[in-house]
């Protein structure tokens, strides 16, 4: 969150180009400005034993899970003329995850009223935002080969009764790399949202 907010700043006073975070993270639960504590279905010292960290955050929507394997899209894109449409801005990160998923063979789609990727066997990828004077930040998960035994911690997205899945669920042995999958999330990326990526590593001076 902190490298968020800094590149939110430098990015809205037009010190650095529009930028886009991919990465995964360590095993994390993470509440957003929506978030139920009834929708936390552990204690903090539970989570703590088993190495899970509890975050607040400012972004949108409710309560979520991080973990190795699972790819994380945080864009920081200054939106401008039709760009700046929080729900269009969505639908293209969920147009990313549905791109994604075909890639190899998995059916996924939007459901009316609720953000997301979404197959038969559950939820794919889960998105979150936020936008402070047309810059977004936060953005999207997608699940690769996520120990999904985490999501049962919690109501994941606030929806009771729904799944949560991964490639790795659906496909078993067929899953790819999660490095695969970068690829692919980055090259829908660049197509769906109309940015050309040059890749950067993690260690440049540009980075806080």
């Amino acid at each position: 969150m902190a490298m968020q907010e800094k590149l939110v700043t430098r990015r809205r006073d037009g010190e650095i180009p529009d930028t886009v975070l991919f990465l995964e993270h360590t095993p994390v639960i993470t509440l957003g400005v929506r978030a139920k504590d009834a929708h936390l279905l552990a204690s903090p010292e539970a989570l703590a034993q088993r190495g899970i960290a509890l975050v607040r955050t400012p972004r949108g929507g409710d309560i979520t899970y991080h973990a190795p394997g699972q790819l994380i899209v945080y864009p920081i894109l200054h939106l401008v003329g039709d760009e700046a449409d929080a729900r269009a801005f969505v639908r293209r990160l969920e147009e990313i995850a549905i791109r994604t998923a075909a890639d190899y063979g998995v059916a996924a789609e939007r459901r009316s009223g609720k953000t997301g990727a979404w197959t038969r066997q559950g939820k794919l990828a889960a998105i979150g935002v936020r936008f402070q004077k047309w810059v977004s930040s936060h953005g999207m998960s997608f699940n690769v080969d996520v120990d999904l035994s985490g999501f049962d911690l919690i109501v994941p997205c606030g929806l009771q009764g729904e799944k949560v899945t991964s490639l790795k669920a659906i496909l078993g042995s067929a899953c790819p790399p999660v490095a695969e999958v970068r690829r692919a999330l980055l090259r829908h990326f660049e197509t769906v949202m109309n940015r050309p990526v040059v890749i950067t590593q993690s260690d440049d001076a540009r980075i806080p």
